[in-house]
């Protein structure tokens, strides 16, 4: 028996491949930015971040630096935003299903989320527009470019669709971006917040870029938004980890972080080719997202085949799967199931989902 067949495979997930880690790199970085700006970043300062890393994203964004805050991670300024933009019982909308962290950042805020629809081109236009009308939303979130959990891209037309109810119905898009760079095929199409910057709050981080341990996000607002969240950061922690900001700072200042990307689309890009592949070969029955990049693959059962009862059958076989009700605001995920790819080697990713495909096929079965 081979060392892949003994050992339990995690779909679970969404995490950088450790081999992608450029440490050697990051080192040197580390005792550049601590010679240089050790006394500043070893020091309390403002809670809106190290500004010579607001000037660079401020500058890739066509905005002043007093529109970027920086934080401990994207999802910190998710819940930040939930605090400045959404009184408890207010409706946020989100995508169905969605990143299963920010639903649950908004529900702990008090806000009422309710789910979108999600075709394989974006949400369902007119299943918002209706929405609109019966929640008066203050607030829709949304992962527009290889959407976690699914890997779908919200299409041009969707996009310009969306901008235009925000503005007839006055209300916010936060727009995150963690795997816009991660693109393996394909043409960039605009952000919302190019169609619409007075609306449009963009979230991202370098977690799927350079690392998760740096913990470094960042927003893009509008200054009375960015002011309000930077208060409430101040109240929070005072002074935001400003190591990894420098180290992140560092890292773009030396010309390094498109390189290190390049190298990041040839290593995941063939798991991805796995993924669908396998899929094609193995689960035929089913169907999934076809993402031109990202970190997901989202897989529908078939009809009668239940994601809660695949993910304990999965145990059996030494496969482990995410808990699919997560993703949807609705709770309901029983066809759903979310296939990350990206720290998985090629074999692995072949072989998890031929035990996937047992595992269906013995509860169809049944």
């Amino acid at each position: 028996m081979s060392d892949i067949e003994q050992t339990t495979i995690k779909l679970t997930r969404g995490v950088p491949a450790t081999e992608a880690f450029p440490i050697e790199e990051i080192i040197a970085c580390s005792a550049t930015v601590l010679r240089d700006h050790g006394k500043t970043l070893l020091q309390y300062q403002p809670a809106i971040g190290f500004l010579p890393l607001r000037e660079i994203i401020a500058s890739q964004a066509g905005v002043t630096p007093e529109q970027v805050v920086l934080s401990n991670g994207s999802i910190q300024l998710a819940a930040f935003l939930a605090e400045v933009l959404l009184p408890p019982g207010e409706a946020a909308f989100v995508e169905e299903p969605s990143y299963d962290r920010t639903i649950t950042t908004l529900r702990r805020a008090g806000v009422k989320v309710v789910g979108i629809p999600l075709e394989d081109d974006g949400i369902d236009i007119t299943f918002l527009e209706e929405a609109v009308k019966e929640h008066h939303p203050r607030l829709l979130y949304l992962i527009p470019d290889f959407q976690n959990p699914t890997g779908v891209t919200t299409s041009l037309a969707k996009r310009e669709a969306i901008v235009s109810l925000v503005k007839e119905h006055d209300f916010m898009v936060v727009e995150d971006l963690p795997y816009r760079r991660l693109r393996y095929q394909g043409s960039d199409l605009p952000t919302l917040r190019e169609l619409d910057a007075k609306r449009v709050i963009q979230l991202s981080s370098f977690s799927k870029l350079l690392s998760p341990g740096i913990r470094v996000g960042w927003m893009v607002a509008p200054v009375s938004i960015a002011k309000q969240v930077m208060q409430i950061a101040t109240d929070t922690y005072i002074t935001p980890n400003m190591l990894g900001q420098g180290l992140a700072y560092e890292f773009i200042h030396e010309g390094r972080l498109e390189a290190n990307i390049e190298q990041l689309h040839a290593l995941y890009a063939p798991r991805l080719a796995a993924m669908l592949n396998a899929l094609s070969q193995c689960l035929p029955q089913a169907s999934w997202t076809k993402p031109e990049g990202g970190f997901f693959v989202g897989l529908t059962l078939p009809a009668g085949v239940n994601s809660a009862r695949v993910a304990e059958k999965a145990k059996e076989e030494k496969l482990a799967l995410s808990n699919s009700a997560g993703f949807f605001a609705n709770g309901d995920g029983s066809r759903f199931i979310r296939l990350p790819f990206c720290a998985l080697r090629e074999e692995e990713i072949e072989e998890a989902i031929k035990r996937l495909a047992r595992v269906v096929q013995a509860i169809n079965q049944q």
